[in-house]
């Protein structure tokens, strides 16, 4: 690091030259909102913990600022590496990235190490002045959280890949945020319909712009078995062959998955991989017949809803010995700390025996250093002390269950399916977009974005809900484009109840900040669905 002042004067001359050369003078601080309707300080998703403008304060981006990371700081040159790729093309700027010199505010976006213990690891603060940026947070994940909000805070026509005509202006003033909770995910089912490795990566770049932290990947059901498996190898040539409707068959090799790990963490987002069982589980037992009781393998199952076959044989010491090989590669090649069992309508299976099940899978995850998330059902049966159960359909509940497991230790998700579940149809009359199921009911923007993750299920321990899950499920989803419409603009909505603290959740307010996302998601390809709850402005074009 540069530490004399010798150096120092040397590194304010390169500003002075870059200066120089670009033949251009700072101009005096522009207004806070300009005529073209650059959004305001607070006009952001998910809405900060606290914004203060500072009204008549304008920074402008400039063909000498700088991008400057704090090296003290793990995976900051990262975070700025990444920020200054996505604006060089529009902007046409070098945008240099630096490693900071103390007691030099350099002109241009900084990331600081620091912003006091209540940002915790995932929150930052931002404070724009008419003269530079600064992030301040405690870890990467902070940085690149104010990032994501500086992101929001540019004109829309930074997302563009063409070298585009200024200004670049931020408004002034100053953030602090953190979550509310935290965990918040994204689950896409790619086991119904399988998408391949860029689709999921463009997924990953599109949700984590909203400060999700999990990806969820629903890897195995009756359809499909989408990730291969040492010694198994009939799982993805049988069971991946197809899909729902014998569409979009396919399946990740263990390196496919690694990249998608990479890339997540890249985002800093963790990838939750899920396993079904004991139901849900035809494409498996399709594949191997000693899985079955009957030691016959049924066909493979390409129907939209479960399979008639689809429990696995819990008699048989094969099947665990499968499991545990299945669980032992899955948490070998996840680094987070979760992995997901499934455990959901397995209401074939008698009580003792599914209890048994869950128990002996807990304790296999358990073995390869995982805490265990599975659905609502699992609830009663699995060790509350290290279970994570998942609330998707609070009409189907045994609420007293969870609540007797929440208050002895047990961690709650929320994804409730008449909110949550993205990947119900918008409304009854939508002949504009007919993708999607309704067995949840309709799902518009404000009825994704109106309710309480703290009072779903009556009577739990409000201090167990960890967070909120917006799964989108794919039995009806059967191309790329349909995933970006049952998304946007809905995931937003669950992204804010994860994020922002309970005081800053108000409709109206929400409805116009998702509207001034628009733009962004024109430019970014995103296909969103233009409900008519919210005043879009007008599209932009790529």
């Amino acid at each position: 690091m540069v530490q004399s002042t010798t150096d120092r004067r040397r590194f304010r001359g390169l500003f002075l030259v870059l200066a120089l050369v670009a033949g251009l003078v700072v101009p005096a601080a522009q207004p806070a909102v300009a005529a073209d309707g650059i959004p305001s300080l607070a006009r952001v998703v998910p809405a900060p913990v606290s914004v203060q403008p500072a009204n008549g304060v304008t920074f402008e981006l400039r063909p000498w600022s700088v991008l400057s990371y704090d090296p003290r700081l793990p995976r900051a040159r990262q975070v700025a590496d990444g920020f200054a790729a996505q604006l060089r093309p529009a902007t046409g700027f070098p945008l240099p990235v630096v490693p900071a010199v103390p007691g030099l505010t350099p002109p241009g976006i900084s990331l600081q190490l620091g912003g006091g213990e209540q940002l915790g690891g995932e929150g930052y603060r931002l404070d724009i002045g008419a003269d530079s940026v600064r992030i301040k947070a405690n870890r990467a994940e902070g940085l690149y959280h104010g990032v994501q909000t500086v992101r929001q805070l540019l004109p829309a026509k930074a997302e563009r890949t063409s070298v585009q005509p200024g200004p670049w202006p931020l408004p002034g003033g100053s953030v602090t945020d953190y979550p509310r909770y935290a965990y918040r995910s994204a689950m896409l089912d790619v086991a119904r319909h399988f998408w391949t490795v860029p689709e999921v990566k463009k997924y990953i770049d599109d949700i984590a712009r909203y400060k999700l932290n999990y990806l969820h990947l629903h890897l195995t059901d009756d359809q499909g078995w989408r990730l291969a498996i040492n010694g198994w190898p009939r799982l993805t040539s049988v069971g991946g062959a197809t899909g729902v409707g014998g569409e979009r068959g396919g399946y990740f090799t263990q390196d496919d998955y690694r990249a998608i790990v990479a890339y997540a963490d890249a985002h800093f987002m963790t990838v939750i991989p899920e396993i079904e069982g004991p139901s849900h589980a035809n494409a498996a037992r399709s594949s191997y017949a000693e899985l079955n009781c009957d030691g016959v393998a049924p066909p493979v199952f390409t129907d939209i809803y479960g399979s008639p076959y689809s429990t696995l044989c819990l008699g048989k010491e094969i099947t665990y010995r499968f499991l545990d090989d299945v669980i032992r590669q899955v948490a070998a090649l996840t680094p987070g700390p979760y992995l997901n069992i499934g455990g959901d309508e397995a209401k074939d299976v008698p009580k003792d025996q599914y209890r048994a099940y869950v128990q002996r899978v807990q304790a296999i995850v358990a073995k390869y250093g995982k805490k265990l998330i599975g659905w609502q059902e699992l609830t009663g049966s699995a060790d509350p002390a290290r279970t994570t159960a998942q609330i998707w359909f609070p009409e189907e509940a045994d609420s007293p269950a969870i609540a007797d497991a929440s208050r002895h230790g047990a961690k709650l998700i929320m994804s409730p399916a008449e909110h949550a579940y993205l990947d119900m149809k918008y409304d009854e009359d939508n002949p504009g977009y007919p993708v999607g199921q309704f067995w949840a009911g309709f799902i518009e923007v404000r009825d994704a974005y109106e309710w309480d993750p703290e009072t779903v299920i009556p009577g739990i321990d409000v201090r167990s809900v960890i967070g909120v899950s917006a799964p989108l499920f794919t039995e009806l989803v059967f191309e790329r484009p349909d995933v970006d419409v049952l998304a946007f603009p809905r995931l937003p909505a669950i992204a804010e109840l994860g994020w922002s603290p309970a005081a800053a959740h108000d409709w109206n307010s929400f409805r116009d900040r998702l509207a001034a996302q628009g733009p962004h998601w024109d430019l970014t390809g995103v296909g969103y669905y233009r409900s008519p709850q919210i005043d879009w402005p007008p599209r932009e074009t790529r």
